[in-house]
């Protein structure tokens, strides 16, 4: 069959990603077929396979990318100074990235359910590294004598569900802006590791 008017692997291939990272968000990856990504993207069902093997390694290459990217974007300085600054640096760190991305969250949470155990033992480890940058700094935060927690790990977790819970409900436009939404979100931070 002849290849789609346009279709150039530059521009075709990031329209596949996003094609299916907007499918997979609205409905769900189990309800999303390769031929509805073919007919989103306006290409032939056959032709995805020149852009992924599968629907699995589309999903992966997706949380994969999310986590690479969130990690690449965490600020070696953030890894630097007093745990107090540290922590609120993070905070709106958090925030700020994962506002712009609400359907990137959303799979990464809710997909990982969908990957095969290989890939998913690949996904989990970046999630750990993350989750260990954020727990590094409540230790310090301990050790200076700032954060008084009982256990870190579960402050850990407790503090990044609060904070990528924003981008279930906000809406830019709204009442408060993303800075000041940041601005709450770090005093809810504050107060949650008795600073």
């Amino acid at each position: 069959m002849a290849r789609t008017q346009g279709s150039h692997s530059d521009i075709t291939g990031p329209r596949v990603r996003e094609a299916a990272l907007k499918l997979f968000a609205r409905h769900g990856y189990a309800a999303v077929s390769m031929r509805r990504i073919a007919a989103e993207v306006g290409v032939q069902a056959g032709a995805l396979y020149n852009y992924t093997p599968d629907k699995q390694s589309l999903l992966f290459s997706l949380l994969e990318g999310h986590m690479t990217d969130l990690l690449g974007a965490l600020d070696a300085a953030q890894r630097t100074g007093p745990a107090l600054a540290r922590l609120e640096r993070f905070v709106r760190f958090h925030i700020a990235f994962h506002l712009n991305r609400p359907d990137a969250v959303f799979i990464s949470y809710m997909e990982l359910r969908n990957l095969e155990p290989a890939h998913f033992q690949v996904i989990e480890g970046l999630r750990r590294t993350y989750e260990d940058a954020l727990e590094d700094i409540l230790r310090a935060g301990r050790a200076e004598g700032v954060f008084d927690m009982a256990d870190t790990k579960i402050a850990t977790l407790g503090l990044i569900a609060m904070l990528t819970g924003v981008t279930t409900w906000y809406r830019p436009g709204g009442r408060l802006s993303a800075d000041e939404v940041a601005g709450v979100y770090w005093d809810m931070a504050r107060r949650a590791v008795a600073a």
